[in-house]
């Protein structure tokens, strides 16, 4: 372990706590350097150096705002082999993916800038009745004041980024809780930020006990939170938030439908990738997948092998497609799902094997509905296959469930498009594509269980401001 632990930032200041956390390397299960939990007095520090300073970041020109996410978007790049490397190292995620992470999460903040200067409003005509002549209305959003944003551990850095990047591109101060598992990469972004130009104390970055975290959520001083995570600690921190805005990126049980007249070659390319990348941690990788009857052989065939090449290693080493899970206990959580479901009558085509912290990647068929590994969310490599016969009940059981995130369905009728776009409750409907496909500048959110509001620079700002009125009567009496 390194000698000298990574300091928490708390409003403009770096600083040391009582509380150590100690930061795992998931591949080598070693411990490689530790951090600091923020205490209740750095906190309170944070909290209240970002109330003031919002009296300073609401009145940041567009150019300013715009300014200082280009300069983080520039710093991201130019630092761009530190932050893979430490994506690399505290979540195990395979090098190439890492990479590409990196160059998302500056794309956001480059969104962010051009987000912060169409930040605009509209004239309203007023005089729509008899004496209300001349009258005129400008509408426009205004920031709302400090977000406490709460992050997890499969983008460590472009979903923080997705958090982040709207509250300065709105002038919001914000206090940021990335995952305890994957600090390291908040807290380089954070050294990034106190470089940008942000006015002094307008955020924090610190990870934090789960009971100062729910304190955050009730202060009245913080006006938005924004949390990506379970949905049982999403619900519950809603639920201690009650008056705030607040959004909610939670879990999703992504599904696939394949239809007769598919690209069956492309949707499995598709399939492989979208639930096996990062080993299957992330919200919207492909967990079940219902191909009609007349391709289900077919697609069983073409999926099987590529699944079965997949190659486990080192996340280090660009060749790696599969590493570890974030941790031996998510692992574990995994098996017991799979085992639960062999138990019951399912069968496993390959996989279904845990080593340590390493979970195979697994195919599984034969599975039914109230088993965990299809009505939950598995987060982990696994996915299931099951035949279908006509296309609306393939759609009933995508629905199936509390979750709404995404799903993605394989064919080139445009009736059925329609009919899945109308029927399928989803934030998300895409054609010809997996539903772990995610486009940052898009409206990415869910419905049911999954949550609410949208991420997307654009869209997150929404949830950031509120909207205000200003009436105009030129005239004087």
């Amino acid at each position: 372990m390194k000698n000298s632990p990574q300091k928490i930032y708390i409003g403009s200041d770096w600083v040391e706590s009582p509380k150590t956390l100690p930061i795992v390397n998931p591949y080598t299960g070693q411990a490689f350097t530790q951090t600091f939990l923020a205490d209740s007095s750095q906190i309170e520090t944070a909290l209240s150096r970002a109330e003031t300073s919002f009296a300073q970041t609401k009145r940041l020109s567009a150019y300013q705002r715009a300014e200082t996410c280009e300069k983080v978007t520039r710093k991201i790049a130019d630092l761009s082999d530190e932050f893979t490397k430490l994506i690399v190292l505290e979540a195990a995620k395979p090098l190439a993916d890492a990479q590409r992470e990196v160059a998302r999460a500056a794309a956001v903040f480059a969104d962010a800038a051009a987000e912060a200067r169409r930040m605009g409003g509209d004239l309203l005509p007023m005089d729509l009745a008899p004496g209300a002549e001349g009258r005129f209305g400008l509408y426009r959003r205004f920031p709302l004041g400090t977000v406490f944003a709460i992050a997890p551990f499969n983008f460590p850095l472009n979903l923080v980024a997705h958090k982040v990047a709207p509250a300065i591109a709105c002038g919001c101060p914000f206090l940021l809780k990335p995952s305890p598992k994957t600090p390291l990469t908040a807290l380089l972004l954070a050294q990034v930020l106190s470089e940008a130009g942000l006015p002094p104390g307008s955020f924090s970055v610190f990870p934090c006990e789960n009971t100062d975290t729910e304190k955050i959520a009730r202060d009245p001083r913080v006006k938005v939170l924004s949390f990506t995570g379970s949905a049982t600690v999403g619900w519950h921190l809603k639920g201690l938030a009650p008056k705030k805005k607040v959004l909610l990126e939670m879990g999703g049980n992504a599904a696939v439908i394949v239809e007769p007249d598919a690209d069956l070659d492309f949707a499995v390319k598709r399939i492989v990738a979208g639930g096996f990348s990062f080993s299957g941690q992330v919200c919207i990788s492909v967990q079940r997948v219902y191909a009609h009857e007349k391709v289900y052989r077919e697609l069983l065939d073409l999926l099987l092998p590529q699944i079965q090449a997949l190659k486990r290693g080192d996340p280090a080493d660009m060749q790696t497609q599969i590493g570890p899970m974030i941790s031996e206990d998510a692992a574990k959580r995994v098996e017991s799902w799979v085992q639960e479901a062999l138990a019951g009558g399912a069968k496993a085509l390959c996989g279904a094997k845990r080593d340590g912290s390493f979970y195979e990647p697994t195919f599984l068929t034969g599975v039914k509905p109230d088993m965990k590994i299809s009505c939950e969310e598995v987060f982990g490599p696994v996915v299931v296959l099951e035949p279908y016969s006509e296309f609306s009940k393939a759609l009933a059981k995508v629905n199936e469930g509390p979750y709404g995130l995404q799903a993605g369905v394989f064919t080139h009728d445009l009736r059925k498009v329609q009919q899945a776009y109308e029927n399928l409750e989803m934030g998300t409907v895409l054609i010809n594509e997996v539903p772990t496909y995610r486009v940052d500048s898009m409206p990415y959110g869910g419905v049911k269980d999954s949550g609410f509001g949208r991420e997307g620079v654009k869209y997150a700002i929404e949830g950031y401001t509120e909207s205000r009125l200003l009436l105009v009567n030129p005239k004087t009496p």
